[in-house]
Protein backbone atom coordinates (compact mmCIF):
# COMPACT_ATOMS: atom_id res chain seq x y z
CA UNK A 1 0.00 0.00 0.00
CA UNK A 2 1.26 3.36 -1.46
CA UNK A 3 0.62 6.68 0.91
CA UNK A 4 -0.18 9.73 -1.13
CA UNK A 5 -0.18 13.20 -0.17
CA UNK A 6 -2.93 15.46 -2.23
CA UNK A 7 -1.79 19.39 -1.60
CA UNK A 8 -5.06 21.30 -2.69
CA UNK A 9 -6.80 24.30 -1.52
CA UNK A 10 -9.90 23.02 -2.59
CA UNK A 11 -11.49 21.27 0.24
CA UNK A 12 -13.56 19.30 -2.35
CA UNK A 13 -10.92 18.68 -4.71
CA UNK A 14 -9.04 17.21 -2.52
CA UNK A 15 -12.05 14.90 -0.60
CA UNK A 16 -12.69 13.62 -4.36
CA UNK A 17 -9.04 12.13 -5.29
CA UNK A 18 -8.78 10.60 -1.47
CA UNK A 19 -11.90 8.72 -1.94
CA UNK A 20 -10.75 7.62 -4.90
CA UNK A 21 -7.14 6.83 -4.27
CA UNK A 22 -8.55 4.78 -0.79
CA UNK A 23 -11.04 3.02 -3.28
CA UNK A 24 -7.68 1.84 -5.11
CA UNK A 25 -5.65 0.77 -1.71
CA UNK A 26 -3.69 3.62 -1.12
CA UNK A 27 -3.37 5.42 2.24
CA UNK A 28 -3.89 8.92 1.96
CA UNK A 29 -2.89 12.30 3.63
CA UNK A 30 -4.58 15.67 2.60
CA UNK A 31 -3.03 19.11 3.14
CA UNK A 32 -4.34 22.44 1.96
CA UNK A 33 -1.02 24.68 1.74
CA UNK A 34 2.19 24.46 0.98
CA UNK A 35 3.49 24.80 4.45
CA UNK A 36 0.59 22.02 5.80
CA UNK A 37 2.29 19.77 3.30
CA UNK A 38 5.41 20.06 3.96
CA UNK A 39 4.96 19.33 7.60
CA UNK A 40 2.60 16.49 7.05
CA UNK A 41 5.49 15.59 4.86
CA UNK A 42 7.93 15.44 8.10
CA UNK A 43 5.45 13.25 10.33
CA UNK A 44 4.87 10.68 7.50
CA UNK A 45 6.60 11.07 4.48
CA UNK A 46 4.71 9.96 1.59
CA UNK A 47 5.37 7.47 -2.06
CA UNK A 48 3.51 10.14 -3.87
CA UNK A 49 2.78 14.00 -3.54
CA UNK A 50 -0.25 15.21 -5.60
CA UNK A 51 0.37 18.91 -5.56
CA UNK A 52 -1.87 21.86 -6.91
CA UNK A 53 -0.38 24.89 -8.66
CA UNK A 54 -2.35 27.53 -7.75
CA UNK A 55 -3.10 27.91 -3.94
CA UNK A 56 -3.34 31.29 -1.40
CA UNK A 57 0.13 31.89 -0.11
CA UNK A 58 2.76 30.03 -1.60
CA UNK A 59 2.06 28.40 -5.31
CA UNK A 60 2.68 24.90 -5.90
CA UNK A 61 5.73 25.81 -7.88
CA UNK A 62 7.18 27.96 -5.02
CA UNK A 63 6.87 24.84 -3.40
CA UNK A 64 7.69 21.85 -5.56
CA UNK A 65 11.72 22.35 -4.82
CA UNK A 66 11.12 22.32 -0.61
CA UNK A 67 8.74 18.85 -1.62
CA UNK A 68 11.48 17.67 -3.16
CA UNK A 69 14.02 17.81 -0.69
CA UNK A 70 11.82 17.01 2.29
CA UNK A 71 10.89 13.83 0.17
CA UNK A 72 13.31 13.18 -2.58
CA UNK A 73 11.92 9.80 -3.36
CA UNK A 74 8.41 10.46 -3.65
CA UNK A 75 7.09 11.01 -6.71
CA UNK A 76 4.96 14.59 -7.80
CA UNK A 77 2.29 14.98 -9.91
CA UNK A 78 1.35 18.89 -10.21
CA UNK A 79 -2.52 19.95 -11.15
CA UNK A 80 -3.70 22.86 -12.51
CA UNK A 81 -6.73 24.66 -13.59
CA UNK A 82 -4.76 26.52 -16.17
CA UNK A 83 -3.79 25.67 -19.86
CA UNK A 84 0.35 27.62 -20.40
CA UNK A 85 3.36 26.07 -21.37
CA UNK A 86 5.19 28.21 -18.88
CA UNK A 87 3.97 26.44 -15.84
CA UNK A 88 4.44 22.91 -17.82
CA UNK A 89 8.50 23.67 -18.44
CA UNK A 90 8.88 25.46 -15.02
CA UNK A 91 6.89 22.37 -13.38
CA UNK A 92 9.30 19.85 -14.85
CA UNK A 93 12.41 21.54 -14.77
CA UNK A 94 11.82 21.70 -11.28
CA UNK A 95 11.47 17.52 -11.19
CA UNK A 96 7.42 17.14 -11.11
CA UNK A 97 6.83 13.98 -12.38
CA UNK A 98 3.72 14.40 -14.30
CA UNK A 99 1.73 17.45 -15.07
CA UNK A 100 -2.49 16.66 -14.98
CA UNK A 101 -4.89 19.54 -16.37
CA UNK A 102 -8.19 20.07 -14.44
CA UNK A 103 -10.82 18.83 -14.85
CA UNK A 104 -8.80 15.67 -13.92
CA UNK A 105 -9.31 13.00 -16.62
CA UNK A 106 -9.36 9.88 -14.06
CA UNK A 107 -7.81 7.69 -16.29
CA UNK A 108 -4.72 9.55 -16.85
CA UNK A 109 -3.99 10.45 -13.48
CA UNK A 110 -4.52 6.50 -12.60
CA UNK A 111 -1.90 5.91 -15.43
CA UNK A 112 0.52 8.57 -14.03
CA UNK A 113 0.46 7.15 -10.70
CA UNK A 114 0.60 3.93 -11.55
CA UNK A 115 3.87 4.21 -13.39
CA UNK A 116 5.43 6.79 -10.83
CA UNK A 117 5.17 4.22 -7.99
CA UNK A 118 5.74 1.78 -9.86
CA UNK A 119 9.10 3.13 -11.73
CA UNK A 120 10.03 5.58 -8.84
CA UNK A 121 12.87 7.48 -9.67
CA UNK A 122 14.99 7.98 -6.30
CA UNK A 123 18.22 9.89 -8.14
CA UNK A 124 18.79 13.69 -7.63
CA UNK A 125 19.62 14.15 -11.33
CA UNK A 126 16.77 16.45 -12.13
CA UNK A 127 17.06 19.20 -14.03
CA UNK A 128 17.43 22.28 -12.08
CA UNK A 129 15.11 26.03 -12.17
CA UNK A 130 16.73 28.80 -14.04
CA UNK A 131 16.78 32.25 -11.77
CA UNK A 132 17.63 35.65 -12.93
CA UNK A 133 15.82 34.95 -17.00
CA UNK A 134 14.27 38.35 -18.12
CA UNK A 135 13.44 36.53 -21.44
CA UNK A 136 9.92 34.28 -21.77
CA UNK A 137 9.54 31.03 -24.09
CA UNK A 138 7.99 31.69 -27.27
CA UNK A 139 4.42 31.83 -27.16
CA UNK A 140 3.26 28.09 -27.65
CA UNK A 141 -0.48 27.05 -26.58
CA UNK A 142 -1.84 23.80 -26.93
CA UNK A 143 -4.33 22.10 -24.13
CA UNK A 144 -4.31 18.70 -26.51
CA UNK A 145 -2.73 15.74 -24.75
CA UNK A 146 0.05 15.58 -28.00
CA UNK A 147 0.91 19.16 -26.71
CA UNK A 148 1.04 18.67 -22.84
CA UNK A 149 3.65 15.86 -23.48
CA UNK A 150 5.83 18.32 -25.93
CA UNK A 151 5.64 20.98 -23.08
CA UNK A 152 6.81 18.46 -21.12
CA UNK A 153 9.77 17.40 -23.10
CA UNK A 154 10.90 20.74 -23.63
CA UNK A 155 11.30 21.16 -19.50
CA UNK A 156 13.19 17.96 -19.10
CA UNK A 157 15.58 18.83 -22.35
CA UNK A 158 16.33 22.62 -22.39
CA UNK A 159 19.30 22.30 -19.70
CA UNK A 160 21.19 19.56 -21.23
CA UNK A 161 23.14 19.55 -24.12
CA UNK A 162 21.80 16.85 -26.47
CA UNK A 163 20.64 16.86 -29.48
CA UNK A 164 17.62 17.39 -30.94
CA UNK A 165 15.32 16.44 -33.94
CA UNK A 166 11.95 17.89 -34.60
CA UNK A 167 9.97 16.32 -36.51
CA UNK A 168 6.55 16.85 -38.38
CA UNK A 169 4.67 18.44 -41.30
CA UNK A 170 5.54 21.76 -42.64
CA UNK A 171 4.03 24.69 -40.90
CA UNK A 172 3.39 22.83 -37.65
CA UNK A 173 4.96 25.29 -35.50
CA UNK A 174 9.29 23.11 -35.25
CA UNK A 175 10.92 26.04 -34.92
CA UNK A 176 8.79 27.37 -32.44
CA UNK A 177 9.64 24.70 -30.17
CA UNK A 178 13.56 24.85 -31.12
CA UNK A 179 13.24 28.70 -29.87
CA UNK A 180 11.25 27.49 -26.81
CA UNK A 181 13.99 24.83 -25.60
CA UNK A 182 16.61 27.61 -25.86
CA UNK A 183 15.04 30.54 -24.13
CA UNK A 184 13.67 27.66 -21.62
CA UNK A 185 17.56 26.13 -20.98
CA UNK A 186 20.73 27.24 -19.61
CA UNK A 187 22.25 28.91 -22.81
CA UNK A 188 18.97 31.60 -23.10
CA UNK A 189 21.55 34.14 -23.00
CA UNK A 190 23.47 33.11 -25.86
CA UNK A 191 22.30 33.27 -29.76
CA UNK A 192 19.71 30.99 -31.17
CA UNK A 193 21.10 30.95 -34.55
CA UNK A 194 18.97 29.26 -37.36
CA UNK A 195 19.83 28.12 -40.92
CA UNK A 196 17.77 26.90 -43.71
CA UNK A 197 19.15 23.63 -45.05
CA UNK A 198 16.72 23.77 -48.04
CA UNK A 199 17.49 27.79 -48.62
CA UNK A 200 21.46 27.22 -50.08
CA UNK A 201 23.03 25.28 -52.62
CA UNK A 202 25.55 22.81 -51.26
CA UNK A 203 28.99 25.38 -51.89
CA UNK A 204 26.91 28.40 -50.11
CA UNK A 205 25.49 26.72 -47.59
CA UNK A 206 28.77 25.21 -46.28
CA UNK A 207 30.51 28.68 -46.39
CA UNK A 208 27.47 29.80 -43.95
CA UNK A 209 27.64 27.34 -41.83
CA UNK A 210 31.05 26.92 -41.64
CA UNK A 211 32.47 30.47 -42.92
CA UNK A 212 34.84 31.04 -45.29
CA UNK A 213 38.74 32.73 -45.59
CA UNK A 214 39.36 35.75 -47.93
CA UNK A 215 39.88 34.16 -51.56
CA UNK A 216 38.26 30.79 -50.66
CA UNK A 217 36.09 30.77 -53.55
CA UNK A 218 35.30 33.67 -56.45
CA UNK A 219 33.38 36.33 -54.75
CA UNK A 220 35.05 35.54 -51.29
CA UNK A 221 36.55 38.85 -50.74
CA UNK A 222 37.20 38.82 -47.14
CA UNK A 223 36.86 36.52 -43.83
CA UNK A 224 33.72 35.33 -42.78
CA UNK A 225 32.58 33.47 -39.65
CA UNK A 226 30.20 30.94 -39.98
CA UNK A 227 26.86 29.99 -38.14
CA UNK A 228 28.53 27.75 -36.05
CA UNK A 229 31.17 30.27 -35.12
CA UNK A 230 28.06 32.77 -34.16
CA UNK A 231 26.18 30.29 -32.20
CA UNK A 232 28.80 29.88 -29.97
CA UNK A 233 27.56 29.54 -26.21
CA UNK A 234 23.79 29.41 -28.11
CA UNK A 235 21.84 27.18 -29.83
CA UNK A 236 22.50 26.37 -34.03
CA UNK A 237 19.02 25.68 -35.44
CA UNK A 238 19.44 23.75 -38.76
CA UNK A 239 15.91 23.65 -40.16
CA UNK A 240 14.79 21.53 -42.98
CA UNK A 241 18.52 19.11 -42.25
CA UNK A 242 16.96 16.07 -44.37
CA UNK A 243 17.67 18.32 -47.36
CA UNK A 244 21.50 18.63 -47.09
CA UNK A 245 23.54 16.88 -49.51
CA UNK A 246 25.86 13.91 -48.76
CA UNK A 247 28.84 16.00 -48.25
CA UNK A 248 26.58 18.52 -45.95
CA UNK A 249 26.10 16.09 -44.00
CA UNK A 250 29.58 14.51 -43.60
CA UNK A 251 31.00 17.86 -42.23
CA UNK A 252 27.76 17.67 -39.82
CA UNK A 253 28.74 14.54 -38.63
CA UNK A 254 32.17 16.05 -37.78
CA UNK A 255 30.90 18.88 -35.94
CA UNK A 256 28.64 16.55 -33.65
CA UNK A 257 31.34 13.87 -32.58
CA UNK A 258 34.27 16.39 -32.78
CA UNK A 259 33.03 20.05 -31.50
CA UNK A 260 35.06 20.83 -34.77
CA UNK A 261 34.74 22.80 -38.09
CA UNK A 262 37.30 23.54 -40.91
CA UNK A 263 36.06 26.87 -42.48
CA UNK A 264 36.46 26.98 -46.47
CA UNK A 265 39.86 27.97 -47.37
CA UNK A 266 41.30 27.70 -43.91
CA UNK A 267 44.14 25.50 -42.60
CA UNK A 268 43.23 25.93 -39.04
CA UNK A 269 40.58 23.91 -37.49
CA UNK A 270 37.71 25.60 -34.55
CA UNK A 271 35.91 24.70 -32.33
CA UNK A 272 32.03 24.98 -30.92
CA UNK A 273 30.10 23.96 -28.31
CA UNK A 274 26.92 25.49 -29.76
CA UNK A 275 23.96 22.76 -29.40
CA UNK A 276 22.23 21.37 -32.25
CA UNK A 277 18.45 21.45 -32.46
CA UNK A 278 17.33 20.17 -36.45
CA UNK A 279 14.03 19.59 -37.83
CA UNK A 280 12.48 18.04 -40.96
CA UNK A 281 9.10 17.87 -42.70
CA UNK A 282 10.13 14.91 -44.55
CA UNK A 283 9.98 10.77 -43.61
CA UNK A 284 13.74 10.84 -42.53
CA UNK A 285 13.72 7.11 -41.53
CA UNK A 286 12.54 6.52 -45.31
CA UNK A 287 15.35 8.42 -46.07
CA UNK A 288 17.36 6.49 -44.33
CA UNK A 289 16.64 3.53 -45.85
CA UNK A 290 16.91 4.73 -49.71
CA UNK A 291 20.39 5.81 -48.46
CA UNK A 292 19.74 9.72 -49.16
CA UNK A 293 20.51 10.23 -45.13
CA UNK A 294 23.40 9.25 -43.47
CA UNK A 295 22.07 6.65 -40.47
CA UNK A 296 25.11 7.52 -38.48
CA UNK A 297 24.52 11.74 -38.33
CA UNK A 298 20.66 10.41 -37.99
CA UNK A 299 20.97 8.79 -34.82
CA UNK A 300 23.29 11.63 -33.61
CA UNK A 301 20.69 14.11 -34.62
CA UNK A 302 17.93 12.63 -32.87
CA UNK A 303 18.87 11.63 -29.14
CA UNK A 304 15.51 12.97 -28.18
CA UNK A 305 13.13 13.17 -31.21
CA UNK A 306 9.89 15.39 -30.85
CA UNK A 307 7.24 14.92 -33.15
CA UNK A 308 4.45 17.75 -33.82
CA UNK A 309 1.21 16.28 -34.80
CA UNK A 310 -0.60 17.94 -37.44
CA UNK A 311 -3.41 20.38 -36.37
CA UNK A 312 -6.15 18.29 -37.78
CA UNK A 313 -4.86 15.97 -34.85
CA UNK A 314 -4.40 18.75 -32.35
CA UNK A 315 -7.92 19.85 -33.03
CA UNK A 316 -8.54 20.98 -29.18
CA UNK A 317 -6.01 23.46 -29.74
CA UNK A 318 -7.86 25.45 -32.37
CA UNK A 319 -9.62 27.74 -30.35
CA UNK A 320 -6.33 28.72 -28.06
CA UNK A 321 -4.32 28.79 -31.53
CA UNK A 322 -6.96 31.52 -32.83
CA UNK A 323 -6.95 33.32 -29.83
CA UNK A 324 -3.33 33.68 -29.60
CA UNK A 325 -3.04 34.10 -33.40
CA UNK A 326 -5.55 37.12 -33.29
CA UNK A 327 -3.54 39.03 -30.44
CA UNK A 328 -1.00 38.96 -32.36
CA UNK A 329 -2.71 39.95 -35.45
CA UNK A 330 -3.98 43.07 -33.81
CA UNK A 331 -0.86 43.89 -32.16
CA UNK A 332 1.17 43.55 -35.67
CA UNK A 333 -1.39 44.97 -38.54
CA UNK A 334 -3.26 47.43 -36.24
CA UNK A 335 -6.65 45.94 -36.26
CA UNK A 336 -9.15 45.44 -33.56
CA UNK A 337 -10.61 42.01 -34.06
CA UNK A 338 -12.46 41.01 -30.95
CA UNK A 339 -13.10 37.04 -31.94
CA UNK A 340 -15.29 35.27 -34.82
CA UNK A 341 -18.55 33.64 -35.19
CA UNK A 342 -19.46 30.22 -33.91
CA UNK A 343 -20.07 29.40 -37.88
CA UNK A 344 -16.51 30.31 -38.75
CA UNK A 345 -14.82 28.17 -35.19
CA UNK A 346 -17.69 25.25 -36.90
CA UNK A 347 -16.11 25.62 -39.91
CA UNK A 348 -12.67 25.53 -38.81
CA UNK A 349 -13.24 22.55 -36.41
CA UNK A 350 -13.97 20.25 -39.65
CA UNK A 351 -11.22 21.56 -41.68
CA UNK A 352 -8.05 19.25 -42.03
CA UNK A 353 -5.42 21.97 -42.57
CA UNK A 354 -3.35 20.58 -44.89
CA UNK A 355 -1.26 23.64 -44.08
CA UNK A 356 -1.38 23.54 -40.24
CA UNK A 357 -1.08 26.58 -38.21
CA UNK A 358 1.00 28.43 -40.80
CA UNK A 359 -2.08 27.83 -43.15
CA UNK A 360 -4.56 29.16 -40.09
CA UNK A 361 -2.42 32.36 -39.42
CA UNK A 362 -2.79 33.01 -43.24
CA UNK A 363 -6.63 32.82 -43.12
CA UNK A 364 -6.62 34.64 -39.83
CA UNK A 365 -4.32 37.45 -41.94
CA UNK A 366 -6.47 37.59 -44.76
CA UNK A 367 -9.61 37.88 -43.17
CA UNK A 368 -8.90 40.48 -40.47
CA UNK A 369 -7.40 42.74 -43.27
CA UNK A 370 -10.70 42.38 -44.90
CA UNK A 371 -12.99 42.72 -41.63
CA UNK A 372 -14.93 45.88 -41.59
CA UNK A 373 -16.15 45.20 -38.12
CA UNK A 374 -14.84 43.39 -35.09
CA UNK A 375 -15.52 40.43 -35.80
CA UNK A 376 -14.59 37.37 -38.69
CA UNK A 377 -17.55 36.01 -40.30
CA UNK A 378 -18.25 33.16 -42.90
CA UNK A 379 -18.42 35.78 -46.18
CA UNK A 380 -14.55 36.59 -44.89
CA UNK A 381 -13.26 32.60 -44.98
CA UNK A 382 -11.73 32.17 -48.67
CA UNK A 383 -13.94 30.55 -51.35
CA UNK A 384 -12.30 27.46 -51.01
CA UNK A 385 -13.03 27.14 -47.53
CA UNK A 386 -16.58 28.11 -47.31
CA UNK A 387 -17.33 25.60 -50.63
CA UNK A 388 -15.51 22.98 -48.30
CA UNK A 389 -18.05 23.64 -45.46
CA UNK A 390 -20.97 23.25 -47.73
CA UNK A 391 -20.08 20.59 -49.39
CA UNK A 392 -19.56 19.05 -45.61
CA UNK A 393 -23.42 20.00 -44.85
CA UNK A 394 -24.53 18.82 -48.02
CA UNK A 395 -22.56 15.09 -47.17
CA UNK A 396 -24.40 14.86 -43.77
CA UNK A 397 -28.00 14.95 -45.10
CA UNK A 398 -27.75 11.14 -46.60
CA UNK A 399 -29.62 8.34 -45.53
CA UNK A 400 -28.34 5.81 -43.24
CA UNK A 401 -27.45 3.46 -45.79
CA UNK A 402 -25.20 5.60 -47.17
CA UNK A 403 -22.57 5.94 -44.16
CA UNK A 404 -19.29 4.52 -43.54
CA UNK A 405 -18.51 1.44 -41.12
CA UNK A 406 -16.36 4.43 -39.39
CA UNK A 407 -19.28 6.85 -39.21
CA UNK A 408 -21.44 3.97 -37.40
CA UNK A 409 -19.05 3.41 -34.83
CA UNK A 410 -18.99 6.89 -34.03
CA UNK A 411 -22.70 7.60 -33.75
CA UNK A 412 -22.79 4.73 -32.31
CA UNK A 413 -20.10 5.14 -29.33
CA UNK A 414 -21.47 8.35 -28.78
CA UNK A 415 -24.87 7.27 -28.39
CA UNK A 416 -23.98 4.66 -25.66
CA UNK A 417 -21.46 7.11 -23.91
CA UNK A 418 -24.41 9.41 -23.68
CA UNK A 419 -26.90 7.18 -22.41
CA UNK A 420 -24.17 6.01 -19.75
CA UNK A 421 -23.86 9.86 -19.15
CA UNK A 422 -20.15 9.27 -20.30
CA UNK A 423 -19.29 6.77 -17.21
CA UNK A 424 -16.26 5.28 -19.19
CA UNK A 425 -16.50 2.04 -17.05
CA UNK A 426 -20.39 1.14 -18.02
CA UNK A 427 -19.82 1.94 -21.75
CA UNK A 428 -16.76 -0.29 -21.84
CA UNK A 429 -19.23 -3.09 -20.26
CA UNK A 430 -21.64 -2.00 -23.27
CA UNK A 431 -19.73 -1.88 -25.88
CA UNK A 432 -17.22 -4.95 -25.30
CA UNK A 433 -14.28 -2.70 -25.21
CA UNK A 434 -10.98 -2.45 -22.41
CA UNK A 435 -10.91 1.67 -21.28
CA UNK A 436 -8.01 2.11 -23.26
CA UNK A 437 -9.57 1.12 -26.76
CA UNK A 438 -12.45 3.18 -25.53
CA UNK A 439 -10.13 5.97 -25.09
CA UNK A 440 -8.22 5.68 -28.60
CA UNK A 441 -12.02 5.38 -30.32
CA UNK A 442 -12.82 8.66 -28.61
CA UNK A 443 -9.80 10.95 -29.87
CA UNK A 444 -10.47 9.08 -32.87
CA UNK A 445 -13.31 10.32 -33.26
CA UNK A 446 -13.26 13.60 -31.25
CA UNK A 447 -15.90 12.74 -29.64
CA UNK A 448 -17.27 15.85 -26.51
CA UNK A 449 -19.47 15.28 -23.41
CA UNK A 450 -21.60 18.04 -24.62
CA UNK A 451 -22.20 16.82 -28.55
CA UNK A 452 -25.25 14.90 -29.49
CA UNK A 453 -25.40 12.12 -32.34
CA UNK A 454 -27.66 14.80 -34.49
CA UNK A 455 -24.88 17.53 -33.66
CA UNK A 456 -22.21 15.00 -34.87
CA UNK A 457 -24.06 14.03 -37.65
CA UNK A 458 -26.85 16.77 -38.77
CA UNK A 459 -29.45 14.94 -40.62
CA UNK A 460 -32.45 13.03 -39.57
CA UNK A 461 -31.16 9.16 -39.34
CA UNK A 462 -33.05 5.85 -38.16
CA UNK A 463 -31.01 4.96 -35.11
CA UNK A 464 -32.51 2.00 -34.56
CA UNK A 465 -31.60 0.63 -37.27
CA UNK A 466 -27.85 0.26 -35.98
CA UNK A 467 -29.16 -2.06 -33.57
CA UNK A 468 -31.22 -4.39 -36.47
Amino acid sequence: MSTILIVDDDTASCRTLQLHFRSLGHKTLMAHSIDDGLTRVRQTPPDLVVLDIRMPGRSGLDGLPDFKSACPGAGVIMITAFHDMESTIQAMQQGADDYIHKPIDIDELDCAVTRILTNADTSDDKVQTLSGKDDKPPAMVGRSRQMKEIFKTIGLVSDSPVTVLITGESGTGKELVARAIHRSGGRAAGPFVAVNCAALVETLLESDLFGHEKGAFTGAVSNQSGKFSLARGGTIFLDEIGEASPAIQAKLLRVLQEKEFTPLGAKKVEHTDARVIAATNIDIEESVKNGRFREDLYYRLQVVNIHLPPLRDRKDDLLDLVQTLLARINREMHCNISGLTMEVMECFQRYNWPGNIRELENILMKSAALCAGHTITMDLLPSALRCMDNRHTASTSRPLWQLSLEEIEAMHVLRVLNACNWHKGQACEILGVSRPRLRRMIQHHRLAPSESVDELFPGKYDMDALEQ
